[in-house]
């Protein structure tokens, strides 16, 4: 099978006829194909019978506008090719789509909110290098997984109607866009019929993560204690055996709702509640109190209780760290940044929509109580921790993910601890969004793209 680089010219209605494909001579040698033949042009689900006619001294293709206009390309596009001699197939990609939760069409210039950015970059590096990528939502699929509605750059964003991708990054940040019936289907719809990749298919909830990794001796190690709070049992006895342990909705995000509670010398507790202002503060002399004011809340939302862990802090602030692992060309786990996060005021989590600040990890820890070794060495051990985590998920859980965001700690000992693990990590909170430069990010998920497609 070939694999090429080409530019693919749209020919005006009337000049060419939507059956016939002009290839360049150059090009035809190179495919050892004889002009005249037919062959089978895929873009994604489209598929059409075409004619082949030689073009003297051209080295890409041309198209008919109607051919054109049932793709969804316009002129002048950069694309990688494949031809199969065996299936006479000449494949045009890759084709790749991201499922995001909404758009703004009223807003020209951010029709995709805070992460236009991210797109305008993937659009900008598919252009570069050869793919083609459209943006859709839940309200764009149709009940027919052929034809999907998207948006696509081209000297500004436009809706276009695209066939079904070879690829499909759900970026949903909502579970409830993601359980559709008609987003589920047609994640079912274009595996199955067009052997389309979907990557980033679920959420991951903490209950899940911690329970799927602690089969894994290796991965033991960064897991601190943790277990659904399903009775007062397990909470008396966490409680009894931390002096700090934390309580966390099961399917929380952003830092929402997570409590932190301390064991006072008296035998009394204090509770914290994240709020979006500060912290709320509850004393309770026992645990049975305790438990009895967290009740109503565990009526409607699951939580995991964990164990407290004494981490290092940066001026005061308790610090922890993102790391972005993500597929890379050659399909395996790679780190694409480690970030440190400080938590913001009084608070006591360190996600920035609770007024965390962000840091390399090397400034993090300087200011730490950490060994020098320590210090030298954290950035070393996070990376070692976020690979042996992204794979014992990999194995353990029965879902395609090509990027995880995970979320680590280190104690006052320089120990390494996972957190969590997010399935949707945000493409606006860790990198400075510029106007031109496009994140490391975003090509690896172009590379991993082309793997999975074999462009």
């Amino acid at each position: 099978m070939s694999k090429k680089k080409i530019t693919v010219q749209v020919m005006g209605s009337g000049i060419l006829q939507d059956d016939v494909l002009m290839v360049g001579d150059k090009l035809l040698k190179q495919l050892k194909l004889q002009a005249g033949y037919p062959v089978q042009l895929a873009f994604g689900s489209f598929r059409q019978e075409m004619t082949t006619i030689s073009v003297p001294r051209y080295d890409g293709i041309r198209l008919g506008s109607g051919t054109a206009s049932s793709m969804g390309i316009p002129s002048d596009c950069t694309l990688r090719m494949q031809y199969s001699p065996r299936n006479k197939t000449l494949r045009l990609g890759p084709l790749i789509s991201v499922l995001i939760s909404r758009d703004y069409p009223e807003q020209n210039d951010k029709p995709f909110g805070k992460i236009t950015q991210f797109c305008r970059e993937l659009s900008s590096a598919c252009g570069k290098q050869g793919a083609f990528v459209y943006f859709f939502t839940p309200d764009h699929i149709s009940g027919n997984p052929d034809r999907v509605e998207g948006w696509v750059f081209s000297n500004g964003w436009k809706k276009a109607t695209l066939p079904a991708p070879d690829v499909v990054n759900n970026r949903l940040t909502s579970r409830k866009l993601e359980n559709k019936p008609s987003v589920q289907y047609f994640m079912k719809e274009v595996k199955s019929r067009y052997g389309a990749y979907v990557f980033n298919e679920k959420f991951l909830d903490k209950h899940e993560v911690f329970d799927a990794l602690k089969g894994s001796s290796i991965l033991r190690r960064y897991l601190p204690e943790s277990h659904l709070l399903d009775s007062f049992a397990i909470f008396k006895r966490m409680c009894g055996l931390y002096n700090q342990v934390f309580v966390k909705p099961v399917r929380g995000s952003l830092g929402k709702g997570i409590i932190r509670i301390n064991k006072n010398a008296d035998g009394s507790f204090t509770m914290l509640t994240t709020t979006t202002g500060s912290p709320l503060k509850q004393n309770y002399p026992n645990a049975t109190k305790m438990f009895g004011g967290l009740s109503g809340k565990m009526r409607s939302t699951s939580y995991q209780i964990q164990q407290g862990l004494t981490l290092i802090h940066h001026n005061a602030r308790p610090v922890d760290f993102r790391a972005l692992v993500q597929k890379n060309g050659n399909g395996a786990w790679s780190v694409t940044s480690i970030v440190a996060r400080i938590a913001g005021g009084s608070h006591f989590v360190s996600n920035l929509a609770r007024g965390g600040t962000l840091s390399t990890v090397k400034d993090a820890v300087a200011k730490t109580t950490l060994s020098a070794t320590a210090k030298a060495n954290a950035h070393s051990k996070l990376k070692t921790a976020a690979l042996r985590i992204a794979a014992g998920i990999d194995h353990a859980i029965p879902a395609h993910f090509g990027e995880l965001g995970i979320d680590l700690a280190i104690d006052t000992s320089g120990r390494v601890w996972l957190i969590e693990v997010n399935s949707k990590p945000s493409k606006n909170d860790n990198t400075p969004l510029g106007d031109v430069k496009i994140r490391p990010s975003v090509l690896k998920m172009l590379e991993y793209s082309c793997h999975l497609t074999g462009f």
